[in-house]
């Protein structure tokens, strides 16, 4: 959705990627609702606060809301990679919470990212997956090919981008939701 920053913690530093408001917005006019799932190792490490990622959600949100474009819930796992904790990706807790909370049919939704942990938490849901080559998923894609053909794909579709990657995500949910990872 933004521009990789690495650790991103400070509103300023934000830069949505080309295409994405109109994509969420497009989410929105097909009553598609639009979670984002993040893990926030920066949190964990104490390099930012909870309240830094949240105030970058919180512009995120407001650059959202001048396209005509919203997020319909926030989930974020604040711990670091070598923590057991069941919500970060690739384990599928916040997407299971999402769901609950919002009535979602995991099976029937779409989950975009651009890390192997978001594969994986969609797998691990029955999702369908979709890579895209934005922050790291150019990166990504090339190690996946790299590692040989996967007996079993670790995603569905791979697209340039949440821009190119909507009219498939429509189609495939088919009023479902998709859930958008960043």
């Amino acid at each position: 959705m933004n521009v990789e920053v690495n650790y991103l913690h400070d509103p300023a530093e934000l830069v949505l990627i080309a295409g994405v408001v109109e994509a969420v917005a497009s989410f929105n006019r097909a009553s598609v609702p639009v979670i984002v799932i993040t893990n926030q190792a920066g949190v964990g490490r104490g390099y930012y606060t909870l309240d830094d990622y949240r105030a970058v959600n919180a512009k995120m949100a407001e650059l959202f809301a001048a396209g005509g474009a919203h997020v319909d819930g926030w989930y974020c796992c604040p711990h670091a990679p070598w923590s057991d904790c069941p919500c970060r990706k690739p384990r599928p807790g916040m997407l299971i919470e999402a769901a609950r909370e919002h009535d979602l049919d995991l099976a029937g939704s779409v989950l975009v990212g651009d890390k192997e942990s978001d594969l994986g938490a969609a797998r691990a849901v029955g999702c369908r997956a979709a890579l895209v080559r934005t922050g790291h998923g150019r990166d990504e894609e090339a190690r996946l090919m790299a590692a040989g053909p996967p007996t079993s794909a670790p995603f569905d579709r791979c697209f340039d981008s949440l821009a190119g990657a909507a009219p498939w995500v429509l189609e495939a949910v088919g009023g479902a939701a998709p859930v958008v990872s960043k």
